[in-house]
């Protein structure tokens, strides 16, 4: 009985100088901060994810103190935020009205260089990409899916081949308009004087 008891004593001995030992306090203490630095360093990443996705101060505030709660406000922060930043609703926005723009346009555009056309042009003016067929009898520009010329009633003779296109061209053109609508749309700046 003493050897076990001895024995016993000698285990618990061994584990409470483990336990008081400089060692084992620097460790626990290390280990504490580390804990205390994640722990706010999820508070920190919480208030600015809240600030990259709600737009309301009081909702950021209350996201904050969620995310100061141990570990499990962080998890239950991920559950409830909101799934697309406020960069990427409004880009969202600025996309869905440019589409809306395009589809509201009044006037044609070439499909090809995108200038202004008119509704009665044969060819683009600017890249000279064939946008109608002209009726053969009249002369009238015809829509591509048009079977009888609306004008004359002359049936639509099917096209030829397409003309082969120059996308330089096109593109050197396309510059050069929208370069000359900038020019006239910029303020013109008085030269210096040269220096004597």
């Amino acid at each position: 009985m003493t050897g076990l008891s001895s024995i016993l004593f000698s285990a618990f001995s061994s584990v409470h100088d483990l336990f008081h030992s400089t060692a084992f306090h620097i460790a626990r203490t290390v280990t504490l901060f580390f804990v205390a630095l994640l722990w706010l360093g999820l508070a920190f990443w919480v208030h600015r994810d809240a600030r990259r996705r709600v737009d309301d101060g009081l909702l950021v505030a209350t996201a904050t103190l969620l995310g100061l709660v141990p570990f499990l406000g962080p998890l239950v922060y991920l559950l409830f935020r909101p799934p697309e930043t406020l960069e990427d609703a409004h880009a969202r926005r600025v996309e869905i009205a440019a589409l809306e723009s395009r589809l509201f346009e009044s006037s044609p555009r070439c499909p090809v260089c995108r200038a202004e056309v008119e509704a009665a042009y044969l060819v683009c003016p600017v890249c000279t990409t064939q946008l109608k067929q002209p009726c053969a009898s009249c002369s009238a520009p015809l829509e591509p899916a048009w079977q009888v010329c609306p004008f004359c009633t002359a049936p639509v003779v099917a096209a030829g081949p397409p003309e082969s296109f120059d996308l330089d061209q096109a593109l050197t053109a396309e510059a050069i308009v929208h370069d000359g609508a900038a020019r006239k749309a910029r303020p013109r700046r008085p030269r210096r004087p040269a220096a004597p």
